[in-house]
């Protein structure tokens, strides 16, 4: 793995089981009025600023290939999708709130729901697509629309040293690869969901 490429990392603007507090996983909720809203926010500060985007790759689970079309539309980019780039299955959890959660597997509930996908295959997956995709697109820039599990796990894979903790929803976090590295030069920004942001 060497050359340069950059890559913007996207998660998915609000749906209403975001503003519920329902665990999505593979789940197929569509982006709210207010997702949609967030995703032209975004596309809006992308129209304005410096760095120019090759394409948007996106997952192909309805949240995030509709915020991916918004920014590419506004863009005038390509846009493709890579079933590689779904959120984590998080098995019988879909659907249900922390409490629910908690209630049911305690609070310890993300290493004992026994059919979700494992941190191990979901670090697989993101370093398969990222190595792959950045050989292809060597040289380029490209906005990655995805989950927040999945960021999450894909920026520990990638030994990133930026905190994985929440990734909030329509923030930008964009990384560079120089000399086989990957180095972050935003994380977790949403200045562009501000209302003072114009």
């Amino acid at each position: 793995m060497s050359g340069y490429m950059r890559m913007g990392w996207v998660r998915h603007g609000l749906t209403s089981w975001n503003k519920a507090g329902r665990i999505q996983g593979l789940t197929d909720v569509p982006l709210s009025a207010e997702g949609k809203m967030q995703a032209h926010r975004l596309a809006y500060r992308l129209t304005r600023e410096s760095w120019v985007w090759n394409g948007v790759v996106a997952s192909d689970l309805e949240r995030a290939r509709t915020t991916g079309q918004i920014l590419a539309e506004r863009l005038g980019i390509p846009l493709l999708t890579d079933e590689r780039l779904r959120e984590r299955s998080f098995g019988s959890a879909e659907g249900t709130t922390e409490e629910e959660r908690i209630a049911r597997w305690g609070k310890e509930w993300r290493k004992s729901v026994p059919d979700q996908e494992q941190d191990a295959s979901v670090r697989a997956r993101a370093r398969d697509f990222v190595e792959e995709f950045s050989e292809r697109h060597a040289g380029e820039s490209w906005l990655v629309v995805t989950h927040g599990s999945f960021l999450a796990q894909m920026l520990f894979a990638l030994e990133t040293g930026v905190d994985d903790k929440h990734i909030l929803n329509l923030s930008l976090t964009i990384l560079d690869r120089e000399n086989g590295r990957w180095k972050a030069l935003l994380h977790n920004c949403t200045e562009h969901l501000n209302d003072s942001y114009v």
